[in-house]
């Protein structure tokens, strides 16, 4: 079974009253931070909790020296797994209201820390959701502490430093989940300097959804990956993003393909550029 999995609206429908079933909510707006937690106070999925990209999957920024959302302490996720009511074997069904980017985010967490079967993205989120006319609750959702005990697998990761030895070598395929513009360096409207990693390809997560909001169909997904990769090795292919976010859909994408689940530089574009020495490139 692909670690990469989705469900529809529907067939979710027809399991909310299933047995280790948890639902996270993962809704987040980075120009509003407080937006998830009130989107999900207004009304979420039944029996969902919500996950804050900045309370729980991340930890605090330790500014000139992290990213954006450094990743989580895995000792304190993994409590806040529990206190959602997750063991080893329970189902899992992510979902955000824009394109998934950030229910992304937790699927990997959830396999950093070895949860590879039984987890889900909403296909379409929570727009799909209301889109065949589901209903949404406020109810705060009640569950017994969970069990999980996953560890980091870090062979996931890869560190600035580690990238710069590999920038350059034929074999690395490096994939920048931003915007054609951000990549290029023509505009930047978050971090403080503009450009890309050099030798790094725009692989825009966006692209990874058609115009529905939908994953697109796997031989779309193999074969757009497949020109990124231009015959090199998937194990060598390293994402990043702008804060180690949004390349995890890429990830994802890339394992609803066939292909393996890559390397994360989690620290991504906001970590890179806290260093000067670290070469930059923009344009093409």
């Amino acid at each position: 079974m692909s670690l990469a999995q989705l469900i529809s609206p529907l067939a979710l429908g027809q399991k909310q009253q299933q047995p280790g079933l948890v639902i996270l909510d993962c809704r987040f707006a980075l120009e509003n931070p407080g937006y998830g937690q009130q989107s999900y106070a207004a009304g979420h999925i039944a029996g969902a909790h919500f996950a804050d990209l900045n309370r729980d999957l991340s930890s605090p920024v330790i500014p000139g020296v992290t990213g954006r959302h450094p990743l989580p302490d895995p000792a304190q996720l993994v409590d806040r797994l529990r206190d959602w009511g997750i063991d080893n074997d329970a189902t899992i069904v992510l979902y955000d209201d824009g394109t998934g980017a950030y229910a992304a985010r937790a699927w990997w967490l959830l396999a950093w820390l070895g949860k590879r079967d039984g987890v889900f993205i909403l296909d379409g989120g929570l727009n799909a959701w209301l889109a065949v006319g589901l209903p949404l609750s406020q109810d705060s959702p009640q569950s017994v502490p969970g069990h999980f005990s996953g560890q980091p697998d870090n062979r996931l990761l890869l560190e600035a430093k580690q990238l710069q030895q590999r920038l350059g070598q034929p074999n690395l395929t490096l994939l920048d989940a931003r915007g054609l513009p951000r990549f290029r360096g023509d505009v930047e409207p978050i971090d403080p300097v503009a450009g890309h990693i050099p030798g790094a390809q725009c692989a825009a997560f966006t692209d990874n959804l058609g115009s529905d909001g939908r994953f697109l169909p796997v031989p779309q997904l193999k074969q757009r990956f497949a020109e990124k990769l231009g015959g090199r090795s998937p194990e060598a292919l390293v994402a990043y993003c702008g804060s180690g976010v949004t390349a995890c859909h890429n990830l994802f994408a890339l394992c609803l393909a066939g292909y393996p689940l890559a390397s994360l530089y989690a620290g991504s574009w906001s970590e890179w550029i806290t260093d000067p020495q670290r070469a930059i490139a923009t344009g093409d």
